[in-house]
């Protein structure tokens, strides 16, 4: 959350709002965008209702894991979910949308911007399918009674 929220800042303040800078000619740039929305601007201008499926996420994993003894890769995995969703939750709780500045253009077909907090939960989350299909997921508790 720390490094996506520093990323997002240096974005804010160096490229104007609705600005790109070219990285790698057409396919790779810099773009900074205000999200009212989810993905893809899904759910724009539905703010709270977003927050509250956030927050709804990390109470859902605080129950999941909280009497688990996770592996060193799950421990990295859903840290890597828990910063994830943080960071977009920061911003939208804070800002009121949240600040996406990765732009790609694939074979002319223009990739909807996104930073680095959503990177963080795709793969996260598809590193948790993996780890399911493959029946890698540890299930144990600590021991503790609930």
């Amino acid at each position: 959350m720390v490094l996506d929220q520093i990323i997002k800042q240096i974005i804010a303040i160096t490229i104007p709002l609705d600005r790109s800078v070219s990285v790698i000619g057409d396919f790779f740039k810099l773009t900074y965008v205000r999200n009212y929305g989810a993905a893809w601007s899904v759910l724009s201008g539905n703010r709270f209702f977003l927050i509250i499926v956030a927050l709804a996420s990390l109470f859902f994993l605080y129950y999941f894991l909280h009497n688990r003894i996770l592996k060193r890769s799950e421990i990295l995995i859903y840290g890597c979910l828990l910063g994830g969703i943080l960071g977009n939750l920061y911003d939208r709780t804070f800002y009121g949308y949240v600040i996406d500045y990765l732009e790609f253009t694939f074979f002319k077909y223009h990739y909807p911007i996104f930073n680095f907090a959503d990177i963080c939960i795709v793969i996260s989350v598809f590193c948790l399918m993996i780890l399911i299909w493959k029946g890698d997921v540890n299930h144990g508790t600590n021991g503790r009674s609930k």
